[in-house]
Parts: C-alpha cells; sequence; structure tokens
C-alpha cells in the first residue's frame, strides 16, 4: 500500500482549508485551527483517512472493480487524466453532463458516436466529404472526445467514483447517491463529509495536494490487480 507521512502531506500543502467564513460546520472535527482567517486541517486525521481510502480501494481492485476519476476544474483536469490513466482507470475531467450515470443508455449511444466518427476519421472518411459536412463532423468529434474521452471504453458502470471538489461536482455526486456508487472524496473546509462514503479531508484546490492524493490510491490499485 502507498503510505504517506506527515510531512509529504505537510510539503504539498494539504493541511490548507478555505477562508473560515466559508466553512462547513459538518468539517469542524477535520480541522485543526484557524490562522489568519484561514482553517488549517488536522493531517493526522487526513492520513488516517487516506490509509482507510487506500485500504478500500485495495480491496476493491483485488475483485477486479473498476474506478471513475471525477474532476473538472481546472487545476485538476489534467492529474485527473494522467492519475486515471496511470491505473488503467475511467475519469471524466471537463464538464459533467448529467445525467452521465443515471441515463447510461444515452451515454453508451453518445460513446458509440464517438468511436464511430474516430473510425471514419482513421479511415480518411472526412476527406471524402463535401467541406461544410466534413467541418461539422469533425467538430462533432472534437466535442465528444472533450467530455467523453475518459469514459470511451467505459462497458458498465463503475463500482467505485474518486472525485475531486465536492462542491463543484455536486451532480456526479447525486447520481453515485441514486446509483449506490461507493464515493472517495477529498473534502476541503467548506464540503459536507455525510454525503461521500470515504471522505479524505484535504486541500482540494491545490495541484499538488490533489496529486499527492491520488498518487497514493493509483498506486495501490495497481499493487492489488492481479496481473
Amino acid at each position: 500500500m502507498a503510505d504517506i507521512n506527515l510531512a509529504q502531506l505537510l510539503e504539498a500543502g494539504v493541511h490548507f482549508g478555505h477562508k473560515a467564513y466559508r466553512w462547513n460546520p459538518k468539517m469542524f472535527p477535520y480541522i485543526y485551527t484557524e490562522r489568519n482567517n484561514i482553517h488549517i486541517l488536522d493531517l493526522v486525521q487526513t492520513a488516517q483517512s487516506l490509509k482507510r481510502a487506500n485500504s478500500y480501494v485495495a480491496k476493491a481492485a483485488s475483485e477486479e472493480k473498476t474506478f471513475l476519476f471525477i474532476g473538472t476544474k481546472r487545476q485538476a483536469s489534467a492529474v485527473i487524466a494522467q492519475q486515471a490513466n496511470s491505473c488503467n482507470s475511467y475519469y471524466v475531467n471537463h464538464r459533467w453532463l448529467g445525467g452521465m450515470l443515471t441515463n447510461w443508455v444515452t451515454l453508451k449511444s453518445r460513446i458509440e458516436r464517438l468511436k464511430a466518427l474516430e473510425e471514419q476519421e482513421v479511415d480518411g472518411i472526412f476527406n471524402l466529404l463535401p467541406k461544410k459536412e466534413a467541418s461539422l463532423r469533425l467538430k462533432e468529434l472534437e466535442k465528444l472526445r472533450k467530455h467523453l474521452n475518459g469514459v470511451k471504453n467505459m462497458t458498465k458502470l463503475p463500482d467505485v467514483a474518486i472525485i475531486i471538489d465536492q462542491k463543484r461536482e455536486m451532480t456526479a455526486i447525486q447520481e453515485c447517491r441514486k446509483l449506490n456508487i461507493p464515493i472517495i472524496s477529498i473534502l476541503d473546509t467548506n464540503c459536507d463529509p455525510d454525503l461521500v462514503d470515504i471522505p479524505i479531508p484535504g486541500n482540494d484546490d491545490a495541484v499538488r495536494s490533489i496529486k499527492l492524493i491520488l498518487n497514493s490510491l493509483t498506486e495501490t490499485i495497481n499493487q492489488n490487480r492481479s496481473v
């Protein structure tokens, strides 16, 4: 299991929360103190929560369960794709399209359309079409790639969701809860721990913080998948 010590969490700025006035009182048990009107998270609890999350993903990975990484904020986008790809998992790193999970039939049809357009592109079909039609198809392909590239090989609903920025991804969280898909989430001081199954209190804005926590989870997934 990918162990992370307190010094690494501190160095990555995992302890920095939001301004005190933006807090959710439900995060009180995870807050260590307040400095310069900013809440500071208790890294001992973060380390313990991360350990619990790693134990959970280790078991899930050993049972060949699938993971969906969700994080559409600008600073998390590249990290989400990179970390999900590193453990052969799925991801959504641009806008969450409402119904991506709850309206699975529609999503599958959009994925099929994406694959069909990609085949047409590879086969050179676009070059044989009138300029206007080719341009329209290319635009459609780019749009579908942007939103669905990370899930185009997903053949069924994921078993576990790993989410960055609860406030931003509330639609995704509601869909996961409706479908009983367990949620692991980095929770900043403005979040609600009751909405997720395995909370990891931490800074969900800094790239280094996001990367450190996700890297720990993806390493654990890779270590526990059967070869």
